[in-house]
């Protein structure tokens, strides 16, 4: 069950007053917590809480417990932010509820509830879960959260140098984002990898394009190379056409019979497509500038367009 605010006025500390005014504590003798979840703090919205709280006060108290190794002194459970805002406010003191029962997922279910937590914070505490021997199903069913989500929060445990530039630049901040991304570069990490790096703000439609153009290249067969030889071997009949040989790109070579066109009849030869019913020339020699796309000729005109491969049809060969 999500932990609710009202829960943290149980107290295991004297209040001020009967009345239940929160306690006030010197902001010296408060020290975060090492383990908490929350590890990136935006200095624009701190700074922004500072004012506040420099004009209003702290509206909202912190929540501390004894420290365990330091008699005297205090360790914040939740209220980093205003804590840190408080120091940057130059107060002197705080207002705080003691709570020695909230453990590392009322730390994580609070701060969510407040300003979620960013997606690498998310991650360190699953990781940090999972390695206690915890499932993700029992970690979601504790934080109130579905299966899916912390699925989505693993993509940042332990991530891939690039997809961590891309996070640290806020290039590339959701979870969904991330989680896809780095799926997609299981199956094609260098074009992830490419793509990633000329992107300014990865978005979910971005990578949503990126993955449609991704699979029309998976669909796509292999590249083929063919090489023509200009005069007939020995062993060619007599009339027939030289070898044609199909070079693909496993070991094995694969050969086509000759066919039966006569020698000085045919030219080069070209692959012949289809596109929007307009014949094509397909320019094989010619690197296309968006993945997932090939460069054409039109028949009728002769002009090079650039058009996505899954709207092409392949015809077959011709020659000048």
């Amino acid at each position: 069950m999500a932990l609710q605010l009202e829960d943290l006025v149980a107290l295991d500390a004297p209040t001020a007053d009967a009345s239940g005014t929160p306690l006030m504590l010197a902001l010296d003798a408060i020290d975060e917590d090492p383990e908490q979840p929350r590890r990136e703090f935006d200095e624009s919205s701190l700074q922004a809480l500072a004012d506040t709280i420099r004009e209003r006060g702290v509206r909202q108290p912190i929540s501390v417990r004894p420290h365990p190794a330091q008699p005297g002194r205090w360790l914040l459970n939740f209220g980093a932010r205003r804590l840190r805002a408080a120091r940057m406010a130059g107060h002197a003191q705080i207002p705080v509820f003691v709570d020695t029962t909230a453990d590392r997922y009322d730390q994580v279910i609070e701060n969510e509830q407040r300003e979620g937590l960013r997606p690498l914070e998310l991650a360190l505490f699953v990781q940090k879960r999972l390695a206690l021997g915890e499932s993700q199903a029992e970690i979601a069913r504790k934080l109130g959260k579905s299966r899916q989500w912390v699925s989505l929060v693993t993509a940042m445990i332990d991530p891939p140098d690039w997809l961590m530039q891309a996070y640290r630049e806020g290039r590339c901040r959701g979870l969904k984002e991330l989680h896809e991304l780095r799926k997609l570069h299981e199956g094609h990490p260098q074009q992830v990898e490419a793509w990633q790096k000329d992107q300014s703000d990865i978005t979910r439609s971005s990578v949503q394009a990126l993955r449609a153009d991704l699979a029309v290249v998976a669909a796509d067969p292999p590249p083929i190379a063919v090489v023509v030889t200009t005069s007939p071997e020995p062993s060619t009949p007599r009339g027939l056409s030289a070898s044609v040989q199909a070079v693909t790109t496993t070991p094995t070579q694969a050969v086509i019979q000759p066919d039966p066109m006569p020698v000085q009849s045919r030219g080069p030869l070209k692959l012949q497509v289809e596109m929007n019913e307009q014949r094509c020339e397909l320019l094989v020699t010619l690197p296309p500038a968006q993945l997932g796309h090939v460069y054409v000729k039109r028949l009728d005109g002769g002009e090079v367009v650039l058009a996505p491969a899954g709207a092409l049809k392949l015809l077959g060969f011709m020659s000048d």
